[in-house]
């Protein structure tokens, strides 16, 4: 839910006008749309080549899930991981677009541990993958823009963890 959302919601609850410090919020909240903006398009367009750097550094990390009985060893595990790449990258950029990790956390946390955990996929090698995502993420972005997106990619390293 957006800060916008957010603070009209809990003035209602309260029947009451926006506060001084929410209106601040709200403020701040939309002097930093352009560069939310900018940020979710570069990751959009950067996504085949983000989740190919990526890929590769979670095999350099962990051969074993490539090799023969590894989680991703055949061309299908392959694909679903790769696919899963694509997926959590789009999730950062839902977090970053609404400035909140509330889009992260409802659309795509809400049950993964035990979910990977049923598929038998290590939730360690996820927050490895994770952090790789991120590396390469990042490394598409200005020092400025990779400092505002970092926090979404270490949200979901910390619920992998």
């Amino acid at each position: 839910m957006s800060v916008v959302s957010q603070v009209i919601l809990r003035a209602d609850d309260d029947l009451r006008y926006p506060s001084t410090g929410e209106l601040k919020s709200i403020q701040s909240f939309l002097q930093t749309g352009e560069q939310r903006i900018r940020i979710v398009s570069i990751l959009a367009e950067s996504e085949k080549k983000i989740v190919d750097r990526a890929s590769k550094q979670l095999w350099k990390l962990h051969p074993e899930y490539i090799a023969p009985g590894g989680n991703a060893s055949g061309q299908k595990q392959r694909a679903q991981c790769i696919r899963d790449y694509g997926w959590y990258l789009r999730l950062v950029t839902y977090g970053v677009l609404a400035g909140d990790k509330g889009p992260i956390e409802q659309i795509g946390l809400i049950g993964v541990r035990d979910m990977y955990n049923s598929l038998g996929v290590p939730v360690a090698g996820m927050a490895d993958s994770i952090a790789a995502l991120k590396e390469a993420a990042l490394s598409f972005l200005t020092q400025d823009d990779a400092a505002a997106a970092a926090p979404y990619f270490d949200y979901i390293i910390q619920e992998m963890s």
